[in-house]
Formats: C-alpha cells, structure tokens, sequence
C-alpha cells in the first residue's frame, strides 16, 4: 500500500497537471459567461503582470531556448486578453450608459489617467500604439522568425553530422551527444513555433482594433436606441470606455510583442540581455567620439546648452572610467583565491592527483604549436590520431591532456601513459627534422639528432634547407608530426593500459542496444565486469584489437563453459578469433609470413612450461637469451622491409613465449599454430633452431 507521504505526491502532481486544463475552462469561461466588474479588473491587473513577467524572463534569458516555453506562453497570454476583450465588450455594451465605471474601476483609470478624459486623444495614441505594436515590432520579430526557422533546419544536418564526429573521436561521452541532439532538435523545434507564435500577437492586434470599431458603433447604437442618450452622451459614455478598454488591452499585448522580438533576436551568450549589452558598450573607443559630438554641438549658438553640455561630460566621464580600467593590470584570479580561500594549511585533491590517463607536457618553446591564434597544429593531429586509434583499437582513446611545464626545457616534452613518463625529448619549433631513409645522395647542415619515435638518425634543419634536404634522399616532416608521431606509437603501445573498466562497460552498453541476450548470458555471470575488463587488457596487450567486440564476447561466454582460470581464458578465447588476429596482419589472400620453431626447440619450451606452468619466465635464462637473439636475427630483415610476420608456436609455449620476445620484438605477435585459420596460406620465412640460430633456409609455403 502506498505511504501517506507517496499519495500526497501523487495528489500534488495530479493538481499540478490539473491547473493548465483548468485555467483554459476559465478562459473560455470568460468568452461566453458575464463576470462582474470586479473580476474585469481582476483579469486584466493579471494580465498586465503575466506580460511583465514574459518580458522580464525574455530580457534575462542568456540564449533562446531557456525560455523555449515562449510561444505557448504567448498562446495562453494572447488567449487570455482576448478573453477579457470579450467579457469587457459584454459589459461596455450593456452598462455603459451607466457612466465611466461601468466596465470596472481599471479601464475608468486607463481612460481619465492614459488620455485625459479626451476620447479624441485616446484613439490618436491607440492609433500610434497599434502602428509601434502591428507595424514595427510585431512585423520585425515575424520576419526574424521566419528567417531563423529557415536557417535552423537548413543547419539541423550539419549540427547532426558535428555532434557524430565529435563522439567518434572521442571528444564528447554518448549522454552528452544525446543532449546535444535534444539541444539542436528542441532548437528547430522553438523557432518554428516561433514563426507560428508572431502571428499571435498579429492577430491579437488586428482583433483589438475590430474589437474597438465594434465597441464604439455598438456604443453609440444601444446607447441612442436603447437608452435614449443623445449622442455626444453616448460618445462621451461608450468612446472614452471603448478606448480605455482597448488601451488596457493593448499595453500588455506591446509587451508581449517587446518579449518575442527579445528573444527570437537573441545571440547564444553566457551573459544575460543586460550584460551582454554592457559588455559590449563598455569601450573606451566608443564613448569618446560621443563625448567630443556632443560638446561641439553644446557651444554651437542656438543649442540648450545646460542640456547638451551635462550629457557630454556624462559621456566624457564614462569613456575616461573605461580607460582607467583598461589601463589597470588585470587581476590574479589566484591571488584572489589565495586571498579569500580557506588556511594554506588546506590541501586540495587537485594538487596530489592527476586523473588525465594520457598527458603531453610542453616546455614554453613548444607552446605556439597548441596556440589557437597559430592555428593549433599539434592539437589538430592529436585528435586525428585518436580518431584513428580508435577506430583501429575498437575504443575511444581518452582525451590527450596538454599542459605546460616550466620545470621543463624551453624544447623539451614529455608524454605521460597513466601516470608514467613514456617518453621525454626535444623539439625545436622552428626547424625541420630531416630523417635518414638509408638512401642518401648527400648531406644537409643542421642539428644531429635521432628520430624520437624508431630512433633513425636524424638532421634539425632550418626550414629554407627543407628542398635541398630532400633533394639529397632525407624524409622531412615538422615539429607537430615529430611529437604526434611519437604520441601515437605509444598510445598504441599503452592501449591496455588505458583500457578500463568504465572502458568495458560502455563496449558492454554498445553491445547490448544490438546483442541484449549475449550481454545477458556474458555478464555479470559468468565473467563479472573486472574478468571482462582483464580479458580485454591482455588482448590489447598482444595487439589484438577489440573493433569486433560481438566475436570476442561470444568467444568469452563459449569459453567460460570450459576454463575458469584468467589466463586460460585468454587462450581460450585467442583459439576462437584467430581469424580476427590473423586479417589484422595481413590481407586475406596474401599468405602470412611466419617465423617458426625448430621441433627439438619446440619440445624444449614445451617441457619448461609443464615444469612451471605458474612461472612468468619458465625459461631457463640462457637459452631465453639464444631465443631472443635468434628470433631477432631472424625479424630483422622483415621489420626493415616493414614485412608483416607472426612467430608461431605451440599452445603450451605460446603466452610464455609471448611474454618473453613482446620487450624485444614488440611488432611481432605470438601465434599458436591453433589460431591460424584452416585454408589460410602460410609462408614460412625462417626456422629458429634449437642451437639458438635463424635458419633463414627454406621459404615453403605451407596450409596450417
């Protein structure tokens, strides 16, 4: 049963969602049931600070869709004083004889205090009033309207297509790409009620002046027939109420109309109406061309002086002012903070934690290349290489924090994975970095270095040299590509260390809106998110991407029925996406280049796995040493030919052997002969003996 307080919440939401039906009965109440005076003056003080109110949210809305329940608003309002007109009209015509309060004491007070008691005047400034409201401000924001709701559709695809690649490339989480399509969907949705809502107040205007005509010659009819007045009585009685009844009426429509125009005139700012104005009048440059104006025009004969003059020294003062704090230093947010913070004593998290999981610190040198005002070139490729990266590694890589150092070099930079220093070196931003492609026909000048990133030898040359240095074989590229190059090897290189378990569970998410049943069966039984996270981790690790992250899950749940064990699922699951690490290598119909094991060698491994099948290294030390040195003898000639290739081995010898070449031969994954798909071409480059040699003999092509 539900609580005391769970039903007073259900009856408050019930009257909340009651009001709004309610109060449109009432309206149309008024329409067509005679109210007393009393409830006229009522209705229309109420409707003269519903307007207000409209018009003061429009002035303080810092863009237009914070007030985007405008144009029903402006619905209910215009309803509202049509609905008084009527009731109003309904009395004037049966009462007015009475005399100038008949209709109630607001339209007597609009009609003696507005005009005076002169009905002539009355409809002179009704007249003005309609043409300010019909003519300038209502047809204006209609205009306004109409050109913004045109634009913003036209736009709506491109605002799509933006908001995609920003979350493609990482740089928005997807909650916050769904609000921002609400965002620009609600937008096109405001400004086409917008083009709709000004004709509103159109109509309003036209209804009030009809209202009016019908008010005066209905007036001076019932009043000459019916009620036997002559008819300067009856103009006295019916024009003066017609008119102050048209004019109460008319003020809250001109504010309504201020309002719309207001907003649908809006530029986004995080400033109010207000501010945004004082921000932008607040130039020096701007008030004193006003003040010098107006000072001449004071001493021309014949102008009011005490007038023109004082408004010249207002004006003289205010630009002095605004030059006074142009010219003042500007003011240390910190050293206001310090000021006004808590004790030094206080130690905030900020200062002993870094939560960037990738960062690129910079010396002052180094700085124009992320300038915006230089066009931020280094920035640009940061987020190309994460677009790539993730789409390669099938995860969005996180945001690249990008900060100075001054403990730094004015060129040195240094990137940071996870809270440790990958990498620290120089770059000299206004030089070239001439790389040494191993066929030069000559030489170039410069700064003798090594390439940060494969550690060619290298030249810093002066951009003028940029011809001769390539004419002469070298390979020339600038700083921003010098440093994003470097980034991305070892982004690529850390992929399992910036994986997660946030990471896991948005693949989980992204798998369940199209693969609900195969999330079910994976997670939280039998893998819990932490094994699932573990299980991705040691596959980037060995350079397996996850962008087919349904056949690994699948995968996973096929072999959680078998192993429980962490590292045994990881085999597991390698065996049943081979295919997916194989066509990472190579092209399907190109054979894959394979460096194989002698079979003695092969039974070796094998024995010392079994021997210690919990060891990290179970290999004795110094034939790990021969295997090293044999296995790179026998990759060099392919890593310089930028040749793809696997080692392949065992299943029993693979993850130690993987564990043991991966320091020293990182390009080169580790395969079991299990994992390589049936029918796909292999051609074996080189056998490594057990003797610890490469026998680069035989080039057979073989079917696994």
């Amino acid at each position: 049963m539900a609580t005391p307080a769970i039903k007073a919440k259900i009856w408050a939401g019930a009257g909340k969602g009651a009001i709004l039906p309610l109060v449109t009965l009432m309206l149309i109440g008024l329409m067509v049931v005679p109210v007393p005076s009393l409830v006229l003056d009522i209705g229309f003080i109420a409707n003269i600070a519903i307007s207000l109110a409209v018009l003061m949210v429009s002035l303080n809305a810092a863009k237009p869709l914070d007030f985007s329940s405008f144009p029903t608003v402006l619905l209910f309002a215009t309803l509202l004083r049509l609905s008084l007109n009527v009731a109003s009209t309904r009395v004037v015509l049966v009462d007015g004889h009475e005399g100038a309060d008949a209709a109630g004491h607001v339209i007597e007070a609009f009609g003696h205090f507005l005009i005076g008691g002169d009905y002539a005047v009355g409809i002179f400034v009704f007249a003005i009033l309609m043409v300010i409201n019909l003519v300038v401000i209502t047809k204006g924001a209609g205009r306004v309207s109409e050109v913004s709701a045109r634009f913003t559709l036209d736009a709506m695809p491109g605002k799509q297509m933006a908001i995609d690649a920003d979350l493609n490339a990482g740089l928005m989480t997807p909650e916050e790409a769904k609000v921002r399509r609400q965002e620009v969907a609600t937008e096109a949705d405001f400004y086409g009620s917008m083009d709709g809502a000004s004709k509103f107040v159109k109509g309003d205007a036209v209804a009030g002046v009809l209202i009016l005509v019908i008010n005066i010659v209905g007036g001076l009819i019932l009043g000459v027939v019916s009620h036997k007045l002559s008819i300067s009585e009856a103009a006295s009685n019916y024009i003066q109420l017609a008119i102050g009844d048209a004019l109460v009426a008319q003020i809250p429509a001109l504010l309504l109309s201020i309002a719309a125009a207001a907003i649908v005139t809006r530029v986004s700012s995080p400033l109010d109406l207000s501010g945004q104005i004082t921000s932008q009048f607040g130039s020096a440059r701007a008030w004193t061309p006003v003040a010098a104006i107006l000072g001449f025009l004071g001493l021309l004969p014949g102008m009011p002086h005490l007038i023109i003059l004082p408004a010249a020294g207002v004006a003289g003062f205010i630009a002095w002012k605004l030059r006074a704090a142009a010219k003042a230093p500007p003011v240390d947010p910190a050293q206001v903070e310090e000021k006004t913070a808590a004790p030094s004593s206080a130690i905030g998290w900020d200062e002993v934690s870094d939560g960037a999981a990738l960062s690129l610190e910079l010396g002052y040198g180094l700085i124009a290349m992320v300038d915006e005002r230089k066009g931020a070139p280094l920035m640009a490729r940061i987020t190309g290489i994460r677009r790539q990266l993730s789409r390669e590694l099938g995860f969005v890589v996180p945001m690249v924090r990008v900060r100075d150092n001054l403990s730094l070099g004015a060129n040195q930079y240094r990137i940071s994975v996870s809270g440790v220093v990958m990498a620290e070196d120089e770059c000299w931003p206004d030089s070239l970095l001439a790389l040494d492609s191993g066929a030069l026909e000559g030489t170039v000048e410069g700064r003798v270095c090594r390439d940060p990133s494969f550690g060619l030898e290298a030249v810093w040359i002066d951009p003028s040299k940029r011809t001769e240095a390539v004419i002469a074989g070298y390979t020339v590229v600038d700083p921003p590509t010098v440093i994003a190059t470097q980034l991305n090897q070892l982004i690529a290189a850390s992929a399992a260390d910036l994986f997660g378990m946030d990471e896991a569970q948005k693949l989980l998410d992204a798998l369940k809106e199209n693969a609900p049943q195969l999330v079910a069966g994976l997670t939280p039984a039998p893998l819990s998110l932490s094994h699932i996270a573990g299980l991705c981790r040691a596959l980037l690790a060995e350079r397996v991407p996850l962008k087919d992250f349904r056949r690994i899950a699948e995968a996973a749940v096929e072999a959680a029925r078998e192993v429980t064990d962490p590292a045994a699922l990881v085999e597991a699951v390698r065996l049943r996406i081979g295919a997916i690490i194989v066509q990472a290598l190579v092209p399907v119909r190109m054979p894959l280049p394979v460096i194989t094991l002698d079979a003695g060698l092969e039974a070796m491994l094998a024995q010392a796995v079994r021997a210690g099948p919990n060891a990290t290294h179970p290999f004795e030390p110094a034939l790990a040493n021969r295997i090293v040195a044999a296995v790179n003898s026998a990759a060099e000639p392919l890593t310089a030919a930028a040749q793809s290739f696997a080692i392949v081995t065992s299943p029993v010898a693979r993850r130690a052997l993987s564990r043991l070449l991966r320091p020293h031969v990182p390009d080169a994954p580790v395969l079991s002969f299990l994992e390589i798909p049936d029918g796909k071409p292999v051609e074996v480059v080189a056998v490594v003996g057990g003797a610890g040699t490469a026998q680069v003999t035989q080039r057979a092509e073989m079917a696994s």
